[in-house]
């Protein structure tokens, strides 16, 4: 099993934290002494809502989320591997959380905790310390060995102990002054509604067009190269680090209201009005959702998946999970207006 990146050499040596250049923090984040949030990484906190602990890491692309109702709080010396996903969960010191693992709100991991690449840990669960996790949903499939520590003293670079606890509080890291980027294909320019926003580091490409009062997160690709349209309905969110792309001769369509939360990938498929996607979820080509479905974290609906509406949608592959009797609630992930920084007039064209 492999428990996580090689993270001895991405601990930070100095004493403030360091954040990289297209790294991002959304936001108020308390960040601890040494620590490291890696180049595409996204750290959205609303009031104060996470905290990264000293000589922690939090590596490439991964995504932290928190806030008042679902606090993120990583312990210290703790690595989260690539593509990391971490929504309103608690996790101990020491820790080492395998590459694009999923924590949900509500989750808790202890101290000395491995999780295995790819473990989904589900809201309001909890692991003990000093154990080995591995699937989805995470299962612990045994105590940390002596080998397990010997490897984590060594990623470590031969100590373990752990720093103060204290932090500092890391203000928004980006200008909010300019919005996202925009690039022509083959002549065709998005075409983005005046109120939507789009963070500094959203890139748009082609034959795209988003509607009113949406929301593009950071960090989020939108391609639309591929001689087919996307199409974002109003108030919709697409959130950090998600990916939207199609593939030839088809067409990606995104109705009002859908919201997709942190890491996931959207292809070439059809999601209808008042859907949510959780973080980490995948939808495929030509797949179609009917409105007010949801699916669920790390779920994959495979090419010409068709779910009608209100279908609670999950597993890998994801099937029918049972049928909703009403939409479904509003994520505390999701952004609220309110909380929104103020942005200007869209990015140039490219």
């Amino acid at each position: 099993m492999s428990a996580g990146p090689a993270s001895a050499v991405r601990e930070s040596d100095a004493a403030s934290p360091q954040i990289a250049r297209s790294a991002v923090v959304v936001g108020r984040a308390r960040l601890g002494e040494g620590a490291l949030v890696a180049e595409g990484a996204v750290i959205r906190s609303h009031g104060a809502g996470v905290e990264v602990g000293a000589r922690s890491a939090v590596l490439e692309n991964s995504v932290v989320v928190g806030n008042s109702v679902i606090p993120a709080t990583l312990g210290r010396r703790t690595v989260f591997g690539h593509r990391c996903l971490v929504v309103g969960a608690t996790v101990g010191d020491l820790c080492e959380i395998g590459n694009a693992s999923i924590l949900m709100p509500g989750a808790r991991l202890g101290d000395r905790v491995f999780l295995g690449e790819g473990t989904l840990v589900p809201a309001g669960a909890s692991i003990p310390d000093d154990v080995v996790a591995v699937g989805r949903p995470a299962r612990v499939v045994r105590p940390a060995s002596a080998e397990d520590r010997r490897r984590l003293l060594e990623l470590r670079g031969g100590e373990l102990s752990l720093p103060p606890a204290t932090t500092v509080t890391v203000e928004t890291t980006q200008e909010m002054i300019a919005m996202g980027q925009l690039y022509a294909y083959r002549g065709i320019v998005p075409a983005v509604a005046s109120s939507a926003t789009l963070f500094p580091t959203a890139e748009i490409t082609g034959d795209v067009v988003v509607g009113e009062r949406t929301i593009i997160g950071a960090g989020v690709k939108i391609i639309g190269d591929s001689h087919g349209p996307v199409r974002i309905g109003n108030d919709v969110q697409i959130l950090e680090n998600t990916v939207l792309h199609l593939l030839p001769n088809n067409d990606l369509v995104i109705d009002d209201g859908v919201i997709v939360g942190p890491g996931a990938m959207i292809h070439g498929c059809r999601i209808g009005v008042g859907s949510v996607i959780e973080p980490g979820a995948i939808v495929c080509d030509n797949s179609v959702l009917g409105a007010e479905c949801i699916v669920r974290a790390g779920a994959v609906v495979k090419q010409r998946s068709h779910f009608p509406s209100r279908t609670d949608i999950d597993g890998f592959p994801a099937s029918d999970s049972g049928h909703l009797a009403a939409a479904p609630e509003r994520p505390t992930w999701a952004w609220e207006s309110e909380d929104l920084p103020v942005l200007t007039t869209n990015g140039p064209v490219r």
